[in-house]
């Protein structure tokens, strides 16, 4: 514990950001020299320490982006995934979820489990074999194979085996041992396989099986249609098939006498192994005899299982084989269960499937019950029990990316009624016609742990639809779907400007604001809107009210260079009124006219008009819109706050700032940033004239063919086009391939998705994203790629200037549109922003700014580098080499500096708003992209009657305070240090029915910042975090008490002030994947830690912090990672997570009988150790395969050790297997002494029969 004592004594001033941590960096709002306040004293006690924190990932949600191999465990009935990044995801009962890495990133060709065993084999694409620890909770690779010379193509490993077929490209076959993973020198040769006439190489290894009758025989599959059954003992092939057709997959009949085969024309080929010299039967199963005789051509049956059933007839599974003629048919699974045949169609392309059996055993009747069917995007389960095939209902949360997200939120510690309450409202909406067994992977063990909490995550999509999700104790169970989509009438083509804004996602979601008390719930969209939803028990009728907010502004807020402006003087602010313009403000409630002026002025979408009937859940009760003006489409809003107890909304753009009153419906304020400083502006600006701001700039849209047709369509179209206009060129190497971060100059994390202006243009997600999450680079229709960096699609400007054409070779071809026609363009999601960045950086980027000047043309101006001017080019030796150059030319005009301070970050609360305020009074606090802090006090009735009746006013500015760097986030301690949370109202259910004993009335919960006054009197402590710094000021007397520099080479994504360890801390997450804590209030530094060294933008804005320590973010279009920063989680995280072994006894194998064992082959004599062994087979070559020894094998058993739990459960593991293992031998034994008996039975009778008989009877 470390007590931090600050007299507040004499402050000295300096400039805003030339601070260090524990010196005053400003005395006043203005950053001037000022009198000394008043000397206090602030004792703080900081019980954090850089031992409370642990940096960890904790569980990944979501379906496994990408998957390439499917593996299940019969017996643990766990079930695995391996996907192209290199990942492996293991699942059992609900609960059991666990995420694997192998560290190369290497694709997964293929899974085995060592069933039964607690174990793992997988087969990466970089041609090395890892073998996995599943006896632990974390899994861990205890050794791992790299081959060198050869490419791994196919692996078997038999049930109850210890040696590993390998299959190669080359068409050889190798033996691996699974206990020590060292290669044996036992080789089947491709050339020795085939027969010495055969002129042509068979082609890669497709297929390898073990004979169901006799284990010594070996059936190897390769490519071309060779097949080869290799007796292991004689080192002889027994016989060999060569068929016209490629092999896709080879499926054993369980007797051993048959096997069927899938192959490229669609067919699929049942062999005998008495008569192999053709096959007894070939069937196309969908390819049609055409008029003319001749059989349709089909597509390959990529894979097919023959399953026996006791019961009924075979099974019969394959993919494929659809006719080429039949075009858009989806997908299908066939089933040919006897003469019935189902063709299952899939949403998406089949990746993989497996059956699942009874048994483990290949040589017993198999007795299929499911079949699990991996798709590109989906994990599918039928039930193979009922004639119709049902699917089972699948437990895990695996639809997150049913639409593309575009947005998160994460809440812990929520109140404890709020989850069962969702609960029970979505349960209601469940999908029916699922199979009503149980879910067939039900392996491992998971209870819930003693650390658990209401956590809520919220997930945003591109089509408009909210998901609120349970994520309590690291699991993730859907709760509550909200569609926003039907707040508002379908968009209908042909319908005026505002349809021709929108295509495919109008409803797309920005952004949310949720108050779990109040229950009130705020969701801005891309169109340009915001939506307040309320919630209730009941449905209703109820009619959407609608206001229109003109958020649009004449004079454009342009800052001029000064030799002042490294030390803006402020004036104090003056004590006048900022009334809102009268053309900002038009509440349009709906069905109301429109002004003769506004004619045109429609927004995006138009909200139904009619009482609608809202079913129970959230309730859509408000409606803001920002519409159209001059020609020119609404931008988009950067920011949002509610406050449930003042009644109150904010929310800004880069035009300015928007107050409204939701309980009233009115709008209070509604004025440019420009106003807000009235005399306090601390900058020098233009104004422009009004041609000037009609030619506003677009971002990044396609070039022309030459520039005078730029020109031409520049002056038959409001839009122009705009390139990059600033280019640095910093000393510092930053190695941040943060591409293109952010949408809009004024989105620190969420605001994926930036509108296009200019009518005409369309805003949207691309249409493949439904049915295929792609990256960025997969189609250059949806993106732009400048410098070699990924472009978001719908980056937009909100400045205006002369646009600058590349005359480069790409430009004539970029641009194929008629004049006045502008570009059609697709807004993105944070879920297919995929990693298509560089990988090595000579030179990076100075600043968010900067980043987005090359990548969207957003001319932005920081106060953290307007010290030096900037001249704006793109060359083309710059856009070669893939950096920025700083001008050194300090003769720039304003014009080629304009920009638009947009609103970053809002926060409402308890506050004072000038220094001379002796009580806390509701205040709105204002974050600018220059770094600026505008308080805004506002005087709200304290009556509940005259809440709704008396008007809220709003005064001049307060306070300005001034840091680097664009402020991104607020927050409130007291001067104790504790966290001062926001004011609230008690949530009350509008819709229930009239109580006349209790009245519904509004109670309000507020929290006073000056409640320690003992200690300092009236005041409290406000948290500011920029992209660059963070400051601690005291209010009222606006003194900066600490301040540190976070960044100098990078800026911050994200920063939360979060409770931890039952104090508080500023967590931050930097763009070049740094996660960083600092203490409060004073501002030390406690962890640092490079999480994420290549920073991608999914993973940008959709990373957040919470309370407890923990943060999520997307980390792939369709999983969740969530981590922990605090020591205490990682702590008890072995407890929190689940067993993915249990000790299970192996099922007995069928008695075979005295005679089928005695005359049926030598199955079970088979000892593979004395043919594959070391002295047997001799040593492998060297340079064949590197044996590497698993890094994670003696930490994976020190963590399962740890504790008294850990070593009962190894120990009662240990004698269960020892158990077993005696209990086979006994069994054995005895089989033995059975067979023994029976022998000496039948040889006595025999010697009796024949004893008296002479020689020649016999």
């Amino acid at each position: 514990m470390k007590k931090f004592r600050k007299v507040l004594d004499g402050l000295t001033t300096s400039s805003p950001g030339g601070g260090t941590i524990g010196s005053p960096s400003c005395g006043s709002a203005a950053g001037t020299p000022t009198t000394a306040p008043t000397p206090k004293e602030i004792d703080v006690q900081e019980t954090l320490v850089s031992e409370n924190f642990q940096l960890c990932k904790t569980v990944r949600h979501g379906f496994p982006y990408q998957p390439t191999a499917l593996a299940f465990d019969p017996v643990q009935k766990i079930l695995a995934i391996g996907s192209r990044s290199g990942g492996v995801r293991i699942l059992g009962r609900p609960g059991v979820d666990c995420f694997c890495q192998h560290e190369s990133g290497a694709a997964v060709l293929q899974l085995q489990f060592l069933i039964n065993e607690g174990a793992l084999v997988t087969a990466c694409a970089d041609d090395t074999l890892h073998l996995w620890n599943l006896r632990q909770r974390r899994p861990a690779i205890l050794h791992s194979l790299k081959f060198n010379r050869e490419r791994i193509t196919f692996c078997h490993l038999p049930f109850q085996s210890k040696w590993l077929y390998v299959g190669t490209e080359r068409g050889n076959t190798h033996v691996v041992n699974i206990e020590s993973f060292i290669l044996s020198g036992y080789v089947i040769m491709w050339n020795k396989a085939i027969e010495l006439s055969t002129k042509t190489h068979p082609g890669p290894v497709v297929h390898l099986s073990d004979s169901p009758k006799d284990e010594g025989k070996l059936l190897v599959g390769f490519e071309s249609g060779t097949i080869v059954q290799w007796d292991l003992r004689a080192k002889k092939a027994d016989f060999r098939i060569y068929y016209d057709e490629a092999i896709h997959s080879v499926s054993w009949h369980h007797e051993g006498k048959q096997f069927m085969c899938s192959h490229s024309d669609g067919s699929l080929t049942l062999w005998n192994l008495r008569n192999t010299s053709k096959p007894i039967q070939v069937t196309f199963p969908h390819g049609k005899i055409q008029k003319d005789g001749r059989k349709e051509s089909c597509k390959p049956i990529l894979k097919v299982d023959y399953k026996t059933s006791r019961n009924s007839e075979p099974f019969v599974i394959f993919s494929g084989g659809l006719s080429y003629d039949k075009a858009g048919r989806r997908p299908t699974l066939t089933i040919m269960h006897g003469k019935a045949i189902t063709v299952l169609e899939m949403d998406y392309p089949i990746v993989e499937f497996m059956t699942l059996c009874e048994t483990p055993y290949n040589n017993e009747v198999q007795d299929p019950y499911a079949v699990v069917v991996l798709l590109e995007k989906d994990l599918i389960v039928v039930d193979l029990t009922q004639s119709n095939f049902p699917v089972f209902e699948n437990p895990y949360p695996m639809d997150i990316h049913e639409s593309p997200v575009t947005c998160t939120a994460y809440f812990a510690d929520c109140p404890p009624d709020i989850i069962p309450v969702l609960y029970s409202i979505g349960a209601k909406h469940k999908k029916t016609g699922y199979s009503q067994k149980e879910w067939p992977v039900s392996g491992g063990m998971w209870t819930l742990g003693s650390h658990t909490y209401p956590e809520v995550i919220i997930t945003g999509h591109a089509d408009g639809s909210i998901k609120f999700w349970d994520g309590s104790a690291i699991t993730l169970q859907m709760l509550y779907k909200l569609k926003t989509s039907k707040v508002f009438e379908k968009p209908k083509q042909n319908e005026g400007r505002a349809a021709e804004l929108v295509d495919d996602d109008p409803f797309a979601v920005q952004m949310v604001s949720w108050c779990p008390q109040s229950r009130i719930f705020c969701v801005v969209g891309i169109s340009a809107h915001i939506i307040l939803y309320r919630f209730s028990k009941y449905d209703a009728n109820t009619q959407i009210v609608s206001l229109e907010v003109r958020l649009q502004c004449d004079p454009e807020d342009v800052i001029s260079p000064s030799e002042n402006e490294n030390n803006p003087c402020f004036s104090e602010p003056h004590s006048g009124s900022h009334s809102p313009q009268p053309h900002h403000q038009h509440p349009a409630s709906p069905g109301s006219g429109t002004p003769e002026s506004f004619k045109d002025c429609t927004p995006c979408l138009k909200v139904k008009d009619r009482a609608v009937r809202v079913p129970p859940g959230y309730q859509a009760e408000l409606v803001i819109q920002l519409p159209w003006m001059d020609g020119e489409p609404p931008q988009q809003i950067s920011s949002l706050d509610i406050n449930s107890a003042y009644g109150l909304l904010a929310f800004g753009n880069c035009n300015g700032l928007a107050v409204v009153d939701y309980l009233q419906k009115t709008i209070l304020l509604c004025m440019s940033t420009l106003d807000l400083y009235g005399a306090a502006d601390p900058y020098q600006r233009l104004t422009r004239s009004p041609r000037r701001n009609r030619q506003s700039t677009s971002g990044l849209t396609e070039l022309s063919d030459n520039q005078q047709s730029v020109d031409t369509e520049r002056s038959k179209s409001p839009t122009s086009v705009h390139y990059p206009t600033s280019l640095h060129n910093d000393p510092r190497v930053l190695p941040e391939p943060v591409a293109s971060l952010r949408a809009s100059h004024c989105s620190p994390v969420f605001y994926l998705l930036d509108n296009v202006k200019g009518p005409g243009r369309k805003l949207s997600l691309p249409t493949d994203l439904k049915t295929n999450l792609g990256t960025v680079g997969e189609s250059q229709q949806f993106s732009h790629h400048v410098n070699g960096h990924c472009t978001s699609p719908t980056s937009q400007p909100c400045s205006a200037g002369k646009p600058r054409v590349p005359m480069g070779p790409e430009g004539p071809r970029l641009a194929r549109r008629g004049p006045g026609r502008p570009p059609f363009r697709k807004a993105q999601s944070a879920a297919c922003m995929e990693i298509s960045l560089p990988v090595s950086h000579t030179e990076g980027f100075a600043s968010r700014r900067a980043m987005l000047q090359q990548l969207h043309g957003v001319t932005m101006y920081s106060h953290d580098e307007h010290h030096t001017t900037t001249s704006y080019c793109w060359s083309d030796r710059e856009s070669r080499e893939n950096s920025f150059s700083r001008s050194r030319s300090s003769s720039v005009s304003s014009i080629d500096r304009d920009t638009k301070e947009a609103i970053t970050t809002l926060q409402f609360g308890e506050s004072f708003g000038r220094k001379s305020d002796t009580l806390p009074t509701p205040c709105l606090w204002v974050g600018t992209s220059l770094g600026v802090i505008l308080l805004i006090p506002m005087s709200i009735p304290t009556d509940l009657e005259e809440r709704m009746e008396e008007p809220v006013t709003i005064g001049p500015c307060g306070a300005v305070l001034m840091l680097k760097g664009s402020v991104l986030r607020f927050g409130f301690l007291d001067c104790m240090g504790a966290l001062v949370p926001n004011p609230y109202e008690v949530w009350r259910d509008l819709n229930a029915p009239e109580d006349p004993d209790r009245p519904r009335k509004r109670k309000l919960v507020h929290y006073s910042p000056s409640s320690s006054q003992d200690t300092c009197g009236e005041g409290h402590l406000a948290i500011v975090c920029s992209e660059r710094q963070a400051k601690v000021f005291l209010m009222p007397s606006q003194s900066c008490l600490f301040v540190h520099n976070i960044t100098e080479s990078s800026f911050v994504l994200r920063a939360d002030v979060v409770s931890v360890c039952n104090s508080v801390c500023l967590a931050c997450f930097c763009a070049n994947g740094h996660v960083m804590t600092l203490s409060l209030p004073s501002l030390r530094p406690l962890m640092d830690v490079n999480y994420l060294p290549l920073t991608d933008m999914r993973i940008a804005r959709t990373f957040c912090f919470t309370n407890g320590g923990q943060a999520l973010y997307l980390s792939s279009p369709t999983e969740i990672q969530r981590i922990t920063y605090s020591q205490e989680m990682y702590d008890n995280l072995q407890e929190m997570l689940g067993e993915l072994f249990t000790p299970t006894e192996t099922p007995e194998a069928q008695n075979r009988g005295f005679l089928k064992g005695f005359f049926g082959g030598n199955a079970h004599t088979f000892d593979r150790e004395e043919l594959f062994g070391e002295a047997a087979a001799g040593k492998a070559s060297r340079s064949l395969a590197q044996h590497i020894p698993g890094q994670g094998g003696v930490e994976g058993m020190k963590v399962a050790a740890s504790g008294a739990v850990g070593e009962l459960a190894r120990a009662r593991i240990a004698l269960d297997e020892r158990g077993q293992r005696l209990g086979e031998l006994e069994e054995r034994t005895a089989l033995m002494m059975t067979s023994a008996e029976s022998f000496s039975k039948h040889a006595h009778e025999l010697m009796l029969k024949c004893k008296d008989k002479k020689w020649y009877q016999f």
